[in-house]
């Protein structure tokens, strides 16, 4: 199966690529939290705030379609949770919509409070499937640990990325199979169907992970994340910090 979703694009070859990883995920969350600390009437920030996360995706010779594709499966959870602000945030009243006997006032103070959220929520996005696009995933979890992420954390999502794919093949076999094997049936009956093989998935997994581990263990792993490529922090990569920072404060001078 193959499993190159998150490193699609890690291999291109450009400038932002050849970045050190510590020094993108520096230069990327210093930029999300100028974007979460933005007052929320500042939608010009926000413009200029785009505008820049476009320049680095333009910079990175990674397709700008994919990322926007990819951003697009978090717009639905951002509106989940944001959509009811503007009926209930108090303010001067735009509109009133009638649901049933329910009355339901838009203020302008939730509009802009909604826009906000929006705003500073895709922003984020975009900047971490920028980072996640450009890094090669070992190599995004290496940087981590050098700037001091617990080990614990490290190892679950290493161990997440790398396993996942195989329980998700292990569930598509056992899938096939049930549909091998029944043809029809009730929907209650599809449903135990689907609660067996969720319960016998999880009893694989478990199994599954005790053997890598004693296998892991066996090979004298310490704990430690260990990439092929040693990274060197080059004169490149502080100045293109540099150019994050004087950016960013460039637009929050605005």
């Amino acid at each position: 199966m193959k499993h190159t979703f998150i490193d699609q694009y890690s291999h291109k070859e450009s400038l932002l690529h050849k970045i050190d990883p510590r020094i993108k995920v520096i230069s990327f969350l210093v930029f999300i939290l100028f974007v979460i600390s933005t007052p929320k009437d500042s939608f010009l920030k926000f413009g200029l705030y785009g505008v820049l996360i476009i320049g680095l995706i333009l910079f990175s010779k990674i397709s700008p379609w994919s990322i926007f594709k990819r951003s697009l499966v978090v717009i639905p959870f951002t509106l989940m949770i944001f959509l009811f602000i503007p009926f209930f945030k108090e303010g001067v009243v735009m509109g009133t919509f009638f649901l049933g006997p329910l009355r339901l006032e838009v203020t302008y103070e939730g509009l802009q409070i909604l826009g906000n959220s929006l705003a500073k929520a895709y922003l984020s996005v975009l900047c971490m499937i920028l980072l996640i696009s450009s890094t090669k995933f070992s190599h995004l979890l290496k940087a981590v640990e050098r700037l001091g992420l617990p080990k614990v954390m490290l190892l679950i999502l290493s161990f997440m990325y790398r396993y996942i794919f195989v329980i998700y093949e292990e569930f598509l076999k056992m899938w096939q199979v049930k549909e091998a094997r029944s043809v029809g049936g009730s929907r209650l009956f599809q449903i135990k169907a689907l609660a067996n093989m969720v319960g016998t998935l999880f009893i694989r997994t478990y199994e599954r992970a005790e053997n890598v581990y004693l296998a892991m263990c066996a090979r004298g792993f310490d704990g430690n994340i260990r990439t092929i490529d040693n990274f060197q922090l080059r004169r490149g990569d502080v100045f293109f910090l540099l150019i994050m920072i004087l950016s960013l404060m460039s637009v929050r001078l605005v």
